[in-house]
């Protein structure tokens, strides 16, 4: 309880930090009451197409090309791709963890051959290998998530090695490992607590890539096409960029926001997690 309330402190310290929290919280909540402030389809006409902004009390941001309301494609928009990024996160991160944390411990042949595999995904660009998995498995949110996670699992990993090799010779270790404990037991309990700064704040940062992923796609065309993204908002908004501008602007300031919110708190965390950053 101590130290959950040290932390809130000096988490609350940095004001970057706190901004983007809030920030990030606004996205959140959003993202969570857009069946509420907007129960009806976000694919739906609901009034003249390109009705600009403040022009129409029903719609304050104003409508696109097919007449559908952008307000409501912004906060349905947010339910996706923080879905997206979380889930994608969540999948990399128990891939990346049990792959880098076996190969740490581990070592020798074991080693060899986890880092042979994840140096096959490292040496194709990430965005190339996403658009060939999201082809090669049809375009749809979980196929979205699925590729972005397998295409950020290897950093994660390599960090995640790096770390359990320089914790398992260390004392602690060594007393457990003459106690009798198993070696699962040794992973889970004493060495992966002691990676858990650097793996949240990399994981932070993470989802915030995750999230820039699923709007590329999205504008490409590669997105689901049932639901509603800041990607296809800009996709279908690029086209009338010169007469409705603000089709663009709006979900390319909701992108900046989240993601920098999303980096602001990764940096705090960074901060505050860190103890050479600390002293």
């Amino acid at each position: 309880m101590v130290r959950a309330m040290r932390f809130a402190r000096d988490f609350a310290r940095r004001w970057p930090a706190l901004l983007g929290l809030v920030l990030l919280l606004a996205v959140v909540c959003a993202a969570l009451f857009a069946p509420v402030f907007y129960p009806e389809d976000p694919l739906e006409m609901v009034g003249q197409p390109l009705t600009w902004p403040g022009k129409d009390a029903t719609t304050p941001l104003g409508t696109d090309t097919l007449g559908r309301d952008v307000a409501s494609g912004i906060v349905h928009g947010a339910r996706v791709s923080l879905a997206v990024g979380f889930s994608a996160t969540l999948v990399a991160m128990i891939v990346g963890v049990g792959v880098g944390a076996t190969a740490g411990y581990a070592g020798g042949r074991v080693d060899d051959l986890l880092m042979r595999l994840t140096e096959v995904f490292q040496t194709i660009p990430n965005f190339v290998l996403l658009i060939v998995l999201v082809v090669v498995l049809q375009p749809s949110l979980g196929t979205v998530t699925v590729a972005i996670a397998a295409v950020s699992w290897p950093s994660l990993a390599r960090l995640v090695r790096a770390e359990v090799m320089a914790l398992r010779r260390r004392e602690f270790v060594q007393s457990c490992v003459t106690l009798g404990m198993g070696h699962l037991r040794i992973v889970l309990t004493q060495i992966l607590p002691n990676c858990l700064a650097p793996v949240i704040v990399t994981a932070s940062i993470m989802m915030a890539s995750a999230i820039l992923m699923e709007t590329g796609l999205s504008f490409l065309g590669l997105g689901d096409p049932n639901v509603v993204s800041w990607g296809s908002m800009i996709g279908n908004g690029r086209n009338s960029l010169r007469t409705a501008w603000y089709l663009c602007a709006i979900p390319g300031v909701a992108i900046i926001l989240t993601v920098l919110s999303i980096n602001l708190v990764a940096e705090g965390l960074n901060d505050v997690l860190n103890p050479r950053l600390q002293r």
